[in-house]
C-alpha cells in the first residue's frame, strides 16, 4: 500500500471540500469512482478523511496555539490541510512522528507555495516537540 497515496487522495478531498464547501464524503466518493486504486488506499485514504472531519474544530484550534501569528482559518487551504492530516496521525500515534512530518514537508513541496513546506515543518517540529 501507499499510504503516500492516500495522503494525497484525502488533502485532495480535504482541500476541495475546504475551499467549495462541498461535503467531504461526497467528495471522497467522486474521487474513489474516478480513479481506481488498491484497497488499502481507499480505505487510508477513508480513515484520514473521516478522521480529520471528525477532529476539525481540534485540529484547527492546535494548528493556532502552535502558530499563533498565522491563525488556521488565515492559512492558505493546501497548508492548512496538509498540517490537519499530519497533526491527526500524529494524534493517532499510528505512524511514526519523523514519518508523518516527512509526509507533510514532501505534500507542501508537492503542492504548496515556495515557503510552505518550511511553514509545515515549523509548526509539526513545535507539535512534535510537545
Amino acid at each position: 500500500m501507499s499510504r503516500h497515496d492516500a495522503r494525497v487522495l484525502a488533502l485532495q478531498v480535504l482541500y476541495e471540500a475546504d475551499t467549495a464547501c462541498h461535503p467531504a464524503g461526497e467528495v471522497l466518493s467522486r474521487h474513489l469512482a474516478e480513479v481506481e486504486r488498491t484497497e488499502a488506499v481507499r480505505n487510508y485514504a477513508r480513515e484520514l478523511v473521516n478522521g480529520v472531519v471528525s477532529e476539525l474544530n481540534s485540529l484547527d484550534r492546535r494548528i493556532s496555539a502552535l502558530a499563533p501569528e498565522f491563525p488556521a482559518e488565515q492559512l492558505a487551504a493546501i497548508d492548512r490541510n496538509i498540517l490537519r492530516i499530519a497533526l491527526y496521525e500524529m494524534q493517532r500515534g499510528e505512524v511514526p512522528l519523523k514519518v508523518a512530518i516527512s509526509e507533510a514537508v514532501n505534500l507542501a513541496k508537492e503542492f504548496g507555495s515556495e515557503t510552505s513546506f518550511r511553514f509545515v515543518n515549523g509548526v509539526l517540529g513545535a507539535a512534535a516537540s510537545l
